[in-house]
């Protein structure tokens, strides 16, 4: 999980790095900062947990752990939807940052397609408002999963 945790430490730091807002860039690299500090605590305490003896206390700051760095990750997803929806500079063709910014894009467009859908929908109420759909709109954090 904690390795996990850096993985998505690098993405952060690639989609803040070519964000087009300076706002959602810092952002994201303060998410992206906090998500990595719990993910090094996680790791360090796993790796004590595992050469001491087993105590519930031990067990708890371990599960405790684990559950920042999933808030963690979720803020620093909402951010990086934050930046790519301001839009992203294009990377080096051929390179990781290249392969980040098409996984945006493609959620940048599944979003927009999926909000295009919805205001033109027919289903009115009696007052002529649009009645919404149950369905969420597309996330990264649905996509990571």
């Amino acid at each position: 999980i904690a390795s996990d945790g850096q993985v998505l430490v690098k993405f952060g730091r690639t989609v803040a790095k070519h964000c087009l807002d300076e706002r959602c860039s810092m952002e994201l690299l303060r998410a992206a900062e906090h998500t990595h500090t719990i993910s090094s605590q996680l790791s360090i305490v796993a790796r004590v947990k595992a050469v001491t003896a087993e105590s519930k206390s031990s067990s708890e700051l371990l599960v405790s752990n684990t559950q920042n760095l999933v808030q963690a990750v979720s803020h620093l997803l909402k951010a990086a939807e934050a930046a790519c929806v301001t839009g992203l500079r294009q990377p080096p063709p051929g390179s990781e940052e290249e392969e980040v910014a098409a996984f945006c894009t493609q959620w940048r467009r599944s979003l927009w397609w999926h909000r295009a859908t919805e205001s033109c929908r027919s289903d009115r109420d009696a007052s002529g408002l649009r009645k919404s759909r149950a369905g969420a709109e597309p996330s990264l954090t649905a996509m990571v999963q």
